[in-house]
């Protein structure tokens, strides 16, 4: 059943449709107005504890993320964004944290500035072309397995639910690189197809977690 979930969630996030501009946006996802520890314990539940307790931890303040714990094994976790409406509690590994965390770090930096979401996206795709910022350059795991996932469908105008998952770096894949024209609820499914930080989603099936 999750998996039939998801496969209709990211169908609805692949999709190119824009939102109906008549109905009000729903509520952000993630509350600013948590604790410290309760930031840092949403945080860490993207991994299974023997991980995220020994990873680089961040939080999300409204100013942008703020380091609350150097780690000893590479991974990072924070609760990243994609849209302003999303949480999404995260652990990059350690090539993730030292490509594509530096991208998520400064999104949140120029939304606490003020800057569209079009402006953000603009000033990252121009870092990953001037060579500033870079895609995975092996294969790695994103730990998303935090029961507390919500995520923004702008087809549909509503905040969903996802079920916890894993990615797999796949910078620049396609559909058809993992040999689905279209998303199948029964395989994995790719996400930000032809960007830099594209990723190969799966779903641990039923009883596996932490």
């Amino acid at each position: 059943m999750r998996v039939i979930i998801l496969g209709v969630v990211l169908s609805m996030a692949n999709s190119s449709a824009p939102a109906k501009a008549e109905k009000e946006k729903p509520k952000a996802a993630y509350d600013f107005a948590l604790s410290r520890g309760e930031k840092i314990k949403l945080a860490e539940s993207a991994a299974p504890p023997e991980i995220s307790g020994k990873a680089t931890v961040y939080i999300l303040e409204r100013t942008g993320y703020l380091k609350v714990r150097e780690g000893t094994n590479g991974f990072s976790c924070f609760v990243d964004r994609q849209t302003p409406l999303n949480s999404e509690p995260t652990c990059f590994d350690a090539e993730g944290s030292a490509t594509t965390l530096p991208t998520r770090i400064l999104a949140e930096e120029l939304r606490a500035e003020g800057r569209t979401e079009e402006q953000i996206s603009a000033i990252i795709e121009a870092g990953y072309k001037s060579g500033k910022f870079l895609a995975p350059r092996k294969p790695g795991i994103v730990y998303m397995m935090s029961p507390s996932v919500y995520i923004y469908i702008a087809e549909k105008n509503v905040v969903v639910h996802v079920p916890p998952h894993l990615m797999f770096y796949a910078p620049y894949a396609t559909d058809k690189d993992i040999g689905e024209p279209a998303p199948a609820a029964n395989m994995p499914h790719l996400i930000r197809a032809g960007q830099p930080d594209a990723y190969i989603i799966v779903v641990p099936g039923q009883g596996a977690g932490h």
